[in-house]
């Protein structure tokens, strides 16, 4: 589409488009001939000078920038994978930024950043101004890249506004009361179409979580994207009642029911193609019943230990614990840690049609193929340590205890792993070492610890830095400092930091990567816990003997530019 504008900015640029073009032959990048080419196409009125002349050089958006700026001395602004500040595009109406070819990008430092075909039309600036009260700066873009990126601004929002205009509308003709009118709500179209899209939103996003929340007078809708809550949306506060109520139909709960807590499950598949088991627990709360769902991926159930983000020797000296015929192995860390991640991965790498592996969970999150997994119900007594009691009686190789929360449990496990089992186990404690003290404050006494104990692994997720937009800088020595690098000869090492782009949904991040430390229970370890040593004492004396901590593993994947110094800062702060 050949804008209306093209003609103006053209006219207004053509000293800068000649030196452009004469730059592009310094460089060797186009020919003379090429460069006639480009000038007869535009004047056939066949687009923007500075597209044509790209397309014909065949350069990229990122390579082709530099020699924009430096031959019209404005900013270039690659829109093709930045994501837009939504909020901030729509202070301006889709009419205008059409019209004119502009679009507000993005807001730095009290600057509304504004690209624009034609950063020359002063008369086009001076409105953009009136919408403004933070400075603006203008930059240059492509045409053909801020129609696009106007599309994914506003097309989207809009999509959504006039699918919750029309859940309010038919919210204002019924009152939410009867089970009947909320089993009938449920059905209708807009709130089936709404809840879909809330699903899909997340799985596009790659979350691990959706949280519907009543507010006072409206819903908030936010989504876990690498263990960090992002707000999405806004909804109506009246479309609640049959929000909720559309998700307890189709995950087999009591629509009437609203003033206890309600647990459920459903199976959905994406309009991507993935199918994924949903888990549901819906609560009152003083302004409503709020519905948290867990996502779960059938196709990605089955973690890979080379994937898991171990360094190769961590993950040699985890697979010998796991390959042991006995004893007992714990993964340490906090909630939401990737604990059962871990074991998933580790009992997929050693099943085989030789040994019997069973497990008792807490729930059961995926369905593993070979494996015989026991649920735990406490309304019917099965418990951690009744069901371990029970699959110590089924001539069991391994076993997969969930997490091991009491006395009872613990002790059961230990004596499960001396009597020829191999154990697996979870605990929440921050690090490896303190696995060891928490079982000794269960009650457990030490020679049942050193004796069972093979190796603790103690881990935390961080936020993986995007590939494709991360940027490389020098920090300060402070910030250096802050995070435990050495900077004492005054060598600061390079870091990457996010920026965001449309691949990673404008965060900077993408996924996840475990920092991980594994603790070998050596004989001069088993000593200090028969010894009653404390947590520091067995770090002291693990790190001794070559254990890398957490932390390290941290700054390790920071210097090989995976994560951020301010990740390590996030995750790492409670330490401190």
């Amino acid at each position: 589409m050949v804008s209306p504008l093209v003609s103006e900015p053209q006219a207004q640029f053509r000293h800068s488009f000649d030196r452009l073009g004469e730059l592009l032959i310094r460089d060797q990048i186009i020919t003379r001939e090429q460069l006639k080419e480009a000038k007869d196409r535009e004047q056939n009125g066949a687009g923007f000078f500075p597209e044509i002349i790209m397309n014909i050089a065949s350069m990229t958006p990122h390579d082709f920038g530099p020699y924009l700026e430096e031959a019209t001395s404005f900013p270039f602004v690659d829109l093709t994978d930045m994501e837009i500040d939504r909020e901030l595009a729509a202070t301006l109406p889709e009419s205008l930024v059409s019209e004119k070819q502009i679009l507000p990008f993005r807001e730095i430092g009290g600057t509304v950043l504004l690209a624009m075909a034609d950063p020359l039309n002063l008369a086009t600036l001076d409105i953009v101004r009136t919408k403004f009260t933070q400075r603006v700066e203008p930059y240059m873009a492509l045409p053909n890249d801020i129609n696009e990126a106007i599309k994914r601004a506003y097309e989207s929002r809009s999509k959504t506004d006039v699918l919750i205009d029309e859940i309010q509308s038919e919210a204002d003709q019924a009152e939410a009361g009867a089970s009947e009118d909320l089993l009938q709500q449920s059905e209708e179209a807009p709130i089936v179409r709404l809840v879909n899209s809330i699903i899909s939103g997340a799985v596009v996003a790659g979350a691990s979580d959706i949280h519907i929340e009543p507010q006072q007078g409206s819903i908030r809708v936010r989504y876990r994207i690498d263990g960090i809550m992002s707000e999405q949306m806004k909804l109506p506060a009246s479309s609640l009642s049959a929000c909720v109520s559309r998700l307890k139909v189709i995950s087999g709960m009591d629509i009437s029911e609203r003033r206890r807590p309600q647990d459920g499950r459903f199976s959905t598949r994406s309009e991507q193609g993935g199918d994924y088991d949903v888990r549901i627990s819906i609560m009152p709360t003083i302004h409503g019943e709020k519905a948290c769902m867990r996502l779960l991926e059938k196709a990605n159930s089955l973690a890979k230990m080379d994937r898991l983000g171990f360094f190769p020797e961590q993950q040699k000296t985890f697979e010998r614990f796991v390959r042991r015929p006995h004893g007992i192995v714990l993964v340490t860390g906090p909630t939401g840690s990737g604990k059962s991640t871990t074991l998933y991965a580790a009992l997929q790498s050693i099943n085989d049609s030789t040994k019997n592996i069973n497990t008792v969970e807490d729930p059961v999150e995926y369905k593993l193929a070979g494996i015989n997994q026991m649920q735990v119900n406490h309304k019917i007594g099965v418990t951690f340590a009744s069901g371990l009691r029970t699959l110590v009686r089924q001539d069991p190789d391994v076993i997969l205890v969930g997490e091991i929360r009491d006395k009872e449990t613990a002790e059961t496990s230990i004596q499960a792993a001396l009597t020829g089992h191999l154990v697996l186990s979870t605990l929440h404690t921050n690090d490896a070492p303190g696995a060891l003290i928490r079982l000794q404050n269960m009650g457990v006494e030490p020679f049942l610890i050193s004796s069972a104990v093979t190796g603790v692994l103690g881990q935390r997720l961080m936020r993986q830095l995007c590939p494709h937009c991360r940027e490389l800088y020098e920090p300060k020595i402070d910030e250096a400092m802050a995070i435990g690098l050495d900077v004492s000869r005054g060598d600061v090492p390079v870091l990457a930091r996010p920026v965001g782009c449309r691949r990673c949904g404008g965060r900077g991040t993408k996924g996840r990567t475990a920092a991980v430390e594994i603790m070998s229970m050596t004989e001069s370890l088993r000593q200090l816990v028969l010894n009653g040593a404390t947590g520091a004492e067995l770090t002291l004396q693990a790190v001794s003997e070559g254990m890398t901590t957490m932390r390290q593993s941290a700054l390790r994947k920071a210097l090989n530019y995976q994560v951020s110094a301010a990740e390590i800062l996030r995750v790492f702060s409670e330490d401190e």
